[in-house]
């Protein structure tokens, strides 16, 4: 079997489509999740030294 006739024959696999599809499905949702993890961490961190700057401190 040639590699053009394996080719032929992945790209007419319905199951390697699915797949494949399942694939880009998982890392677009990866991406937006860390992107909003990343979006989210920074603002948490903004709020936290916000409250640790206007702490008394103690003495």
């Amino acid at each position: 079997m040639t590699v053009v006739m394996r080719l032929r024959a992945l790209v007419r696999d319905e199951t390697a489509q699915d797949l494949m599809e399942y694939a880009l499905l998982v890392t677009l949702i990866a991406l937006v999740v860390v992107g909003a993890l990343t979006v989210t961490g920074t603002n948490v961190s903004a709020v936290f030294t916000d409250i640790a700057n206007k702490i008394v401190p103690a003495g």
